[in-house]
């Protein structure tokens, strides 16, 4: 199955030291590896934003380029609203781009790999799956 992977794990892959992401990164390495990894602008943007220098900024813009974007349609934008507005009434509050993530997730049926705790809450109300490392 095809994984969508989130800004959270990511940055511990890619921003962070080694000790901090090794069973991340090797998850990463296979997910990478087996051609299972899904990107969506979004969590492009998220990952390029707040990066000061420019050398750094290129070098991480050219390696994700590696991972294409999936379309993104009115209709996922639609249904991040509602899933954001169901879960609001739930009680459970969440950003656009993470409700984002879930209406992709849920359109192509992929599974979302994430350290985030509030996709937990959101696997609760919505239907979306998370995705369970095997070396995480």
């Amino acid at each position: 199955m095809k994984v969508l992977v989130d800004t959270s794990v990511w940055s511990l892959v890619l921003r962070r030291g080694p000790e901090l992401s090794s069973a991340h990164s090797q998850e990463m390495q296979g997910l990478i590896a087996g051609h299972r990894v899904q990107m969506i602008g979004p969590i492009r943007q998220e990952l390029l934003s707040g990066i000061r220098d420019d050398a750094q900024f290129n070098r991480l813009a050219k390696h994700l380029a590696a991972f294409p974007d999936l379309p993104l349609l009115i209709d996922d934008y639609v249904t991040a609203a509602r899933f954001s507005n169901l879960c609001r009434r739930q009680g459970v509050q969440g950003s656009n781009t993470d409700f984002l993530i879930c209406a992709v997730s849920a359109r192509h049926r992929l599974t979302i790999y994430t350290t985030d705790r509030d996709f937990l809450l959101f696997s609760t109300h919505l239907p979306i799956e998370l995705h369970k490392p095997q070396r995480a």
